[in-house]
């Protein structure tokens, strides 16, 4: 049994470091490692990896998508949103799992004590990790998350797959997102604005002097540590959050995938965020 994280690029992963504090943590000798699989060959790696005796692997870029018609079943968080993270050979079968959305959650419950039970949202991005976040969000019971983005056609598309109606599509401009900034307990920018290396940046952070007193701030980005909204966020006294700790709580949802048990979930994500530290 082994597991193995793919992608292209995939050698900068901090998965194998995470995966392989966890495992120690449970006493188990199995190893993880990262493997480049580039676009195009990924017929040829399920190939390799069942003779070589890989049991799971998480996907990366450029596969989370391309993924999906190899699969012999897909769990249906993961079809909703369209892309999957995690993949286990259960009996001969390749079953993919996506753990975006769960992670988001996990992390917003534990390290900033937010519960998206009849909260309002506003969400800024309409691509793979929005979806993933705002579909979770609304299965968690959010009363409305707003989908914030250039494109309004790309957050109209997203809004429609939850029949709920909990999800509203809106601009990016700064009326409109002010607008729901000021309805919003929460505001998660799922975009590259700030991302390091990455072009763009926004353009003010008036909006964020728009959140109710006690709102929270979570930008999923995690290079650099501190983007510029989550230091505009701390200057306004706005609890906020990075990324790392989603990254954390997927990691611990693809574990209990692997091994196909429970964990105890608060056990692991200590492991591996002593591990983060030590990176």
């Amino acid at each position: 049994m082994s597991l193995q994280v793919i992608g292209d690029p995939v050698l900068h992963s901090k998965s194998p470091a995470l995966h392989g504090a966890m495992l120690s943590a449970l006493g188990l000798d199995i190893p993880y490692d990262a493997r480049t699989v580039r676009r195009g060959e990924l017929p040829e790696y399920l190939t390799w990896a069942e003779e070589h005796g890989v049991t799971g692997f998480n996907a990366t870029m450029p596969h989370k998508e391309d993924v999906l018609p190899l699969l012999d079943e897909i769990h249906p968080a993961a079809a909703a949103v369209g892309s999957v993270n995690t993949v286990c050979l259960r009996r001969g079968r390749w079953v993919g799992f996506s753990t975006d959305g769960t992670g988001a959650l996990a992390a917003l419950r534990d390290g900033l004590g937010f519960d998206p039970a009849g909260a309002c949202v506003t969400l800024l991005g309409a691509g793979g990790a929005a979806k993933a976040a705002a579909l979770a969000l609304a299965d968690a019971g959010a009363a409305r998350v707003f989908v914030c983005n250039r494109t309004l056609d790309r957050a109209r598309q997203l809004c429609a797959l939850a029949p709920s109606g909990r999800l509203v599509p809106a601009g990016l401009e700064g009326g409109t997102l002010a607008r729901c900034a000021a309805q919003s307990s929460l505001l998660v920018n799922c975009t590259s604005l700030g991302m390091e290396g990455c072009p763009g940046q926004f353009e003010a952070f008036d909006f964020l002097d728009k959140l109710p007193h006690g709102a929270a701030v979570f930008d999923l980005i995690y290079h650099p540590a501190q983007t510029q909204l989550l230091a505009q966020a701390q200057r306004r006294g706005l609890p906020a959050m990075n990324g790392l700790p989603m990254l954390v709580w997927q990691a611990v949802l693809a574990l209990e995938h692997f091994l196909g048990r429970p964990l105890d979930r608060k056990a692991m994500a200590a492991a591996a965020t002593a591990a983060l530290n030590e990176i």
